[in-house]
């Protein structure tokens, strides 16, 4: 595991210049974006590496520009347990900043990435002052807590064959799929997906493998395709 071994870059040096219409900043003034111009640093992470470690002090937020984010928690005999990803557009470190507690997981990097960091008192600094801002925080904070509990409920509790399912889906709905071949727009390893659905790594390989034989999924390496979504769904067995 990396740790924080990046570099600066000049790719987006300017809060107003960032398009990401689903962004928590989007709809701040060119006031506010400069305020977090002011003090931003946008950083590179190749694949692997972390952007923070669980236990660590949070400073600041992160934004991520570009790129795709695990954060995971560290289980018994030292196996990650995927809280969640991040894609473009996605904050991370607010949970930590803002309760003032160290991370309650780590953050790394699975694809070349570029990284927005606002120290803590500018985005404080902007946060008291926009009640708009304010409110899509607790709405995020609200949805991340709901999301919590649907996975303990739902996902680890789950024969294997759903969980994995759903995990499948979990990806989809976070990073979508090629419009030609609903290939899902991200590479994981088995572990990864693995430790999303919370079961082994030999698992996933043999679930996976008789998802493919079913026609359910295509594989090709480390690429999955969605063959057939109505079943996939079905599979998942998904409550509301």
């Amino acid at each position: 595991m990396q740790l924080n071994d990046h570099e600066e870059v000049s790719t987006c040096t300017e809060c107003q210049g960032c398009k990401k219409t689903d962004s928590l900043f989007c709809d701040l003034s060119v006031q506010e974006l400069d305020i977090f111009s002011e003090k931003k640093a946008d950083n590179f992470y190749k694949k692997g590496e972390v952007i923070f470690q669980e236990g660590s002090r949070g400073r600041g937020i992160y934004c991520v520009y570009k790129g795709k984010v695990k954060v995971y928690k560290i289980g018994d005999e030292a196996k990650e347990r995927i809280v969640r990803f991040v894609k473009d557009g996605d904050v991370l470190g607010y949970r930590s900043l803002l309760s003032d507690e160290p991370y309650c997981a780590t953050a790394t990097v699975i694809e070349d990435s570029i990284i927005c960091y606002v120290p803590k008192s500018k985005f404080m600094e902007v946060l008291k002052n926009n009640q708009n801002l304010a409110y899509k925080t607790i709405q995020m904070l609200s949805k991340d807590l709901k999301e919590s509990e649907r996975k303990i409920v739902h996902l680890h509790q789950k024969p294997v064959i759903e969980r994995i399912a759903e995990a499948l889906l979990i990806l989809k709905e976070k990073f979508g799929i090629s419009n030609e071949t609903n290939t899902l727009d991200v590479v994981l390893t088995r572990r990864e997906i693995g430790d999303l659905a919370g079961v082994t790594t030999e698992t996933t390989i043999r679930t996976l493998s008789f998802l493919n034989k079913e026609g359910v999924l295509n594989l090709n390496g480390k690429r999955i395709e969605l063959a057939n979504l109505s079943q996939l769904v079905r599979l998942a067995n998904l409550m509301d």
